[in-house]
């Protein structure tokens, strides 16, 4: 929360509720990760499938619940992966 998560995790419920996703997407608040860093951190855990997401804001919110919990296409830029 002190890294700026708090508007990132109410922007989540809201995207979440506006796709429609409510029954089938959980959205939890954890605390640290240990890789403090890269947040705002997302986990998005699909069967065996982890995907996390850094340095977000609630701008990119949006983008990764249509693009991947939507259409099934992570949205790699933002993966710890992709950012330097």
């Amino acid at each position: 929360i002190a890294a700026g998560a708090r508007p990132v995790l109410n922007a989540f419920v809201e995207a979440v509720a506006k796709e429609g996703l409510s029954d089938s997407v959980t959205v939890l608040q954890t605390g640290c990760i240990g890789i403090c860093q890269y947040e705002p951190v997302c986990e998005i855990f699909e069967g065996d499938t982890k995907t996390t997401y850094v340095k977000l804001t609630p701008e990119k919110v949006e983008r990764i619940v249509v693009e991947h919990l939507v259409g099934k296409t992570p949205v790699t830029e933002f993966t710890i992966g992709a950012v330097k």
